[in-house]
């Protein structure tokens, strides 16, 4: 009767980078997007209260302005 042959257990070699799933990587490019689309709306918001900001500041400079005039003369 014959015996099976030993199978030898070595040790997985790693797999190339480029061959390899990376959840990691995927996790992150994910994030990145929920990320950038956050900032796009926070942006349009920063742009319309910059905007804002503005326009009351040249109506105040422009009141200022007038009165100064009135004032003086």
């Amino acid at each position: 009767m014959s015996t099976p042959r030993r199978r030898l257990l070595r040790p997985q070699r790693p797999l190339p980078p480029d061959v390899r799933p990376q959840p990691s990587l995927l996790r992150r490019r994910a994030q990145l997007v929920r990320e950038q689309q956050a900032l796009a709306r926070w942006m349009t918001r920063l742009k319309r209260a910059f905007h804002a900001i503005e326009k009351q500041q040249c109506r105040i400079a422009r009141l200022e302005r007038a009165i100064a005039r009135l004032d003086q003369g």
